[in-house]
């Protein structure tokens, strides 16, 4: 168990090796795709895969802090998961803002490269939701790399879904739809980490009895 600023922490808060190991392939694995999916968006101009590609540049972040912060006390962890989510809801502002410009600038995205580059992340996100599967409960700390997992793997599933969208109707509207139901999910994931770590820092904020 690690140092706690305020007493027992009941939480997994990451301190063992499998965990550790398993948030460095993650990291590998999230950095090469954010690559790959922000240059086949770009070629594609596909909002949605630019949507995905920023979400796994968020994880690779996220996953970052997570290892770093790791054994330390219980303050800094929720503080360090506090701007995981804030850093999160901006991203899905960003996504948001980006889809409503798109509309006034309206191309239709290529649903051949969509499709492919998006079935690719979803076998690079279900890898990474096996590894980390386990360790899906715990701290806002740990908690938020499993959201930001689930994120990936459902998102890159609305990638495939708007290639077909655009595929079949001839109009970029499909992916449109897309990024914005993944800037949602991008909010509602932060507003979960944000209320969870908040809590954390309370409970720190009051004092130890008993000791």
């Amino acid at each position: 168990m690690s140092a706690s600023c305020c007493g027992q922490d009941a939480q997994f808060d990451g301190v063992s090796a499998a965990f550790k190991r398993a948030l460095w392939i993650v990291i590998a694995i999230n950095g090469a795709m954010f690559i790959v999916e922000m240059a086949a968006g770009a070629f594609a101009g596909s909002k949605a895969l630019q949507a995905d590609a920023l979400d796994f540049l968020g994880d690779t972040t996220t996953y970052a802090i997570s290892l770093y912060v790791i054994g330390m006390a219980l303050h800094v962890r929720a503080t360090a998961a506090l701007i995981k989510g804030l850093s999160l809801a901006a991203m899905g502002l960003w996504v948001f803002g980006s889809t409503a410009y798109q509309v006034l600038v309206l191309g239709v995205p290529s649903a051949t490269v969509m499709g492919g580059v998006g079935l690719l992340a979803l076998l690079a996100n279900l890898a990474s939701v096996v590894l980390l599967m386990r360790f899906k409960d715990g701290d806002a700390n740990v908690r938020s790399v499993w959201l930001c997992s689930r994120n990936d793997a459902i998102g890159n599933v609305a990638v495939i879904g708007a290639a077909a969208g655009v595929y079949f109707t001839g109009t970029a509207w499909p992916d449109l739809i897309v990024a914005a139901l993944m800037a949602g999910l991008f909010l509602w994931s932060a507003t979960q980490i944000v209320r969870q770590a908040w809590g954390e820092m309370q409970h720190c904020a009051v004092p130890a009895t008993g000791e």
